[in-house]
């Protein structure tokens, strides 16, 4: 399999840091509320908490990749409006079923999660196949 021609596949962003973000934010805020603080500070470490949870939170579900491709002559990713920009593969990581990639295009350093709730389990079979094979282009920090 790790011969074969190109991969390519739709990517959306998952759920899945979302959800573990929200289950952090609920139990730091658990975590607020039962400490010794003055009850203003409290309120202010809270809100702060809320905020900053609610960001990173829209930012994890935003993304402006839409597509990637893997082939003979390196990354590829295409944009929303499916224009195609060369990328770099920067790492990989390979977390249960998931696989995590980081690829640097002109624009920016995308990271993208492939997990099951936003891939086919063949896709990310293929993905690990040919990333176990290909050279390592950089270490990550």
């Amino acid at each position: 399999m790790t011969s074969a021609p190109a991969i390519g596949f739709d990517y959306r962003p998952s759920r899945l840091p979302g959800r573990l973000l929200a289950i952090a934010a609920a139990l730091a805020l658990v975590a607020i509320g039962l400490c010794g603080a003055p009850a203003g500070l409290k309120l202010v470490l809270m809100a702060g908490t809320l905020a900053l949870a609610i960001l990173a939170g829209g930012r994890s579900r935003r993304s402006s990749i839409a597509g990637v491709g893997c082939g003979p002559d390196g990354w590829i990713v295409y944009e929303a409006d499916r224009r195609q920009l060369p990328a770099m593969l920067l790492s990989h990581r390979v977390i249960g079923t998931c696989v995590l990639l980081r690829l640097k295009t002109s624009v920016a350093i995308e990271t993208l999660l492939l997990a099951p709730d936003n891939s086919d389990a063949d896709i990310r079979r293929r993905l690990r196949m040919r990333l176990a094979v290909q050279p390592r282009l950089a270490e990550t920090p």
